[in-house]
Parts: C-alpha cells; sequence; structure tokens
C-alpha cells in the first residue's frame, strides 16, 4: 500500500487531548493531522490522524500467507520490537524505518465505519480477514483511539470470519466482542511469545506488555472458549535459541492453555535488518561474526539451522502435550522463506 487512499479527518473526529507542536507533515501525508498527547505512555511519539479511502486490502497473488485479505488500522507501532518486519513499509511514507516506525504511527480514524461500508459492498464474499499481519491493531494507540471495537462490531454484525494476530493483552477489552462474533462466524486468536526472559523483552520489544502478561491474556481467552494459537516468534539466534529457553518457553504456553504452537526463526527484512543490527551490536557486539556467518547478505536463517531449531520447539511441545498449528490457524504475519532479494545487504 502506498499511502495514497489517505486524507485528513475532520476536525471533529478525533479523540479529546491536548495538541502540542508536533513535527512537520511527511510528504507521503500532507493532509494528516498530527498529534501527540502529555501523556507517559506516548512520550516522543506523533500520531498523524487521516481519513482512509480503503480498510480492505488483498494480499498479493505472490504471497504464500493462508488468507487473502487483510485490515490494519494502523501504520508503526509503539511495540519498538527491534526485529519488526514490517519496519520497511514506513519508508513509503517518506519516513525511517527505525525509531520513526517506533513513533510515528498513522491511524486511520475511520476504520471501523470503512470496514462496514465495504463489508456491505454487493462485491464483497465474506472471506475470512486477517488483522495484526503488519502493525499490531492492539498497540498501546488503540487504548486511546479505540478502532478495534468498530472493526469488531463490522464483522460480527456481518458475520465475517476474521482472525487477529497479537502481542497486545489490550485485545481482552474487547473479549465480550469476540464472543458476540465466535457466535454467528469463525474467530481465529494467536498471540505471539517469543520467549520469556525478561531483560530480552525490555530490551528487544520494549513497547509490548511481558511475555507473561501475554501469556495471562492466552489463560483469559482460553477461559472464555476460544483455541488460541500461539507464534513462538521470534527465536533469536545466540539469544533466545538454547534449549533452557526453548523448553521454559514451551513449557508457559502449555501451562497457559494454549490450543498450537508455531515456531518462528528471526527473519530480516531490509528496514528490520538495519535496525536489528544496530541493536544487536549495541547490546550484544559479541553475536556480530555469529549473525554474519548465519545471514551472510540474505534476510533468512539457513535452512538446516530453521529445521532443528523448529525440531526442538515441535520436541519440546510434544513433551508438553501441545499440538502443531494446523495450516492457516496460526497467522503468521509473513510467508515461509522465498528466493533472496535483489538488493545485497550487509548485516554487521
Amino acid at each position: 500500500m502506498r499511502w495514497d487512499s489517505l486524507s485528513a479527518p475532520p476536525d471533529g473526529d478525533v479523540p479529546d487531548g491536548p495538541a502540542p507542536a508536533a513535527p512537520p507533515l511527511p510528504l507521503a501525508l500532507p493532509g494528516a493531522v498530527a498529534r501527540t498527547f502529555d501523556t507517559p505512555g506516548f512520550a516522543g511519539m506523533t500520531f498523524y490522524e487521516v481519513h482512509a479511502k480503503s480498510i480492505i486490502n488483498r494480499v498479493p497473488a505472490s504471497s504464500r500467507m493462508s488468507f487473502q485479505w487483510t485490515v490494519n488500522p494502523y501504520r508503526g507501532c509503539g511495540h519498538a520490537c527491534s526485529y519488526c518486519f514490517a519496519r520497511g513499509t514506513h519508508t513509503y511514507l517518506d519516513l525511517d524505518a527505525g525509531r520513526d516506525f517506533d513513533t510515528k504511527v498513522v491511524v486511520k480514524v475511520n476504520a471501523g465505519e470503512l470496514v462496514r461500508r465495504e463489508l456491505a459492498a454487493p462485491r464483497w464474499r465474506g472471506e475470512h480477514i486477517a488483522m495484526g499481519t503488519n502493525v499490531d491493531p492492539y498497540q498501546r494507540a488503540e487504548g486511546r483511539y479505540r478502532l478495534m471495537p468498530r472493526i469488531l462490531s463490522a464483522l460480527r454484525d456481518f458475520a465475517n470470519p476474521f482472525s487477529i494476530l497479537t502481542k497486545g493483552t489490550l485485545i481482552l477489552r474487547d473479549l465480550p466482542l469476540l464472543r458476540q462474533a465466535a457466535q454467528v462466524t469463525q474467530v481465529g486468536v494467536a498471540m505471539s511469545v517469543g520467549f520469556l526472559d525478561e531483560r530480552m523483552w525490555r530490551s528487544v520489544e520494549s513497547g509490548t506488555p511481558s511475555p507473561r502478561r501475554r501469556l495471562d491474556a492466552v489463560r483469559a481467552l482460553t477461559d472464555a472458549g476460544f483455541r488460541v494459537s500461539v507464534l513462538m516468534a521470534p527465536i533469536l539466534p545466540g539469544l533466545t535459541d538454547t534449549d533452557e529457553s526453548i523448553e521454559a518457553t514451551v513449557e508457559a504456553i502449555a501451562a497457559a492453555g494454549a490450543a498450537s504452537i508455531t515456531p518462528i526463526p528471526l527473519h530480516l527484512r531490509p528496514g528490520a535488518r538495519e535496525w536489528y543490527a544496530s541493536w544487536l551490536t549495541r547490546e550484544f557486539p559479541a553475536l556480530a561474526p555469529h549473525y554474519r556467518r548465519l545471514y551472510g547478505r540474505g534476510s533468512y536463517l539457513p535452512k538446516e539451522f530453521q529445521r532443528e531449531v523448529t525440531a526442538r520447539v515441535r520436541m519440546a511441545a510434544r513433551r508438553h502435550g501441545m499440538e502443531r498449528a494446523e495450516p492457516g490457524e496460526a497467522r503468521q504475519p509473513e510467508a515461509p522463506p522465498t528466493p533472496p532479494e535483489p538488493e545485497q545487504l550487509t548485516l554487521l
């Protein structure tokens, strides 16, 4: 998506709150309303409020995704995950894939109304819609903008099947809507928990709820009757791929009541690659040679490394009585490895 389908919202269609001076608008968003908030959770962040012209997006035919349609009410993400594969999309906005991605978030303030309108269109055939496959719809900004309740209400009212992949415990706020929707259509829920180590969490994905809080959300969703999948993602080479880390994480996921687990070793697309490399050399410089050997100039780990890590996770899952996710059950944020990109990059 290139951002030519966005415009500014009317002044009356924004959340209440102070609007201190904001940085200049990105060139790709000339009519957006730039807003900042005087609350600690949004310190240093700018929100670009826009009216989208469309919201249900078709997944490219070349993708190996198990779904064809997505809804993304936000662009950019306050989760600040150093490895986030979606970072490169921020360059479409003339913003950078690093700190700008974490702190300059596009908010499609009319997302709920658009979903309802597009679901009602005669050409729509009621196909599955996936959410959370680009950036997290339950990132911290959702607590202020509350876009998801209107989106979920529309999906419920049209009995349209959907799934959500998230790291956000804010999904529990919308549990009543999810249960209502599940009475009339298929609802899939997946949580991403790659590891338990709190020091690692605070360092590499500092804007997310802690892994333990996410697992508490898995338990609450499971107790509410949902079959919750967990993406054990990402598994970080040299950091969270030890037998001890894998065993502890799988054991905790099983104890939370997850129905299945899908391991995903770290992959690094352009944008994410450079930002993660900067983080790694700052926090764990001794691992730089190891990453150079593993990734070379590509985005993916060697296939034999992926198979070995995945096998260890699956063996641990069997020990704890867990299943492997069925095809399409756990909504992976991107496809399996593809041929190397034509652009040649250096990780470190």
